[in-house]
């Protein structure tokens, strides 16, 4: 899909992306509950911590690229329309997230009821600011990060889960849908980094946006044991 990034700006920004996933991804394998996963020492409990501590991002999600969509003016008004479409699409995932955590023997009230942790907080507050500002093309960094999640880790991490827990019925939807879907929305964001790449300060926007949201997200992971 990196040939839908064509500009000299948009290609700086490309390789800074990749930089930061990969260090994000290095990030991620020091977190002890993805740690126990990737060493196969896994267990319900576990899983059910994860999906209970997830929840708290992917509901707010939609609100989050919503405020971003809206705060882009009338000059943008084709990058806006691809968020709102974004925040469209996944607007209800928590629903099947929940659903998991049910099948695992978890119950409705603890996931519904569980606050955010440190992790969340932060995390959630950072994107509703970023996302507030005028014309926020930064938070193609963040959009990154999280789809990112998706299309490299969500597929494999619902193997290694399936694989630790073996469990009865289907409980890894929500991952496994983010798995085979994520790589359509990452195309899209492709597509949007030249439009939006077009000069040096928006570029070490976007690289910063995506450093700042991978730490968060790592920290979200570290509060699971909390």
């Amino acid at each position: 899909m990196e040939h839908y990034v064509l500009s000299e700006h948009g290609q700086q920004c490309l390789q800074g992306l990749m930089r930061i996933w990969f260090d994000f991804e290095r990030q991620l394998g020091r977190v002890d509950i993805i740690a126990r996963l990737q060493r196969g020492q896994f267990t319900v409990h576990d899983y059910q911590k994860l999906l209970l501590n997830l929840r708290q991002q992917v509901v707010e999600g939609a609100r989050w690229i919503t405020r971003t969509a809206s705060s882009f003016d009338r000059d943008y008004a084709d990058v806006r329309a691809v968020v709102i479409g974004h925040a469209q699409e996944e607007h209800r995932d928590y629903e099947v997230l929940e659903q998991d955590y049910l099948a695992t023997g978890g119950q409705l009230d603890d996931i519904l009821s569980a606050p955010r942790n440190a992790g969340s907080e932060a995390l959630h507050a950072f994107l509703m600011y970023r996302g507030s500002q005028p014309n926020p093309v930064d938070m193609i960094g963040a959009m990154w990060i999280i789809e990112g999640l998706g299309h490299k880790m969500a597929s494999d991490w619902a193997k290694q889960i399936e694989q630790c827990v073996a469990l009865e019925g289907e409980y890894t939807r929500f991952m496994r849908y983010h798995g085979d879907n994520d790589d359509a929305h990452l195309e899209k964001l492709y597509q949007l980094i030249d439009r939006v790449c077009q000069n040096e300060s928006q570029v070490q926007a976007i690289l910063r946006t995506a450093k700042v949201v991978a730490r968060l997200y790592a920290l979200q992971l570290e509060e699971v044991d909390g």
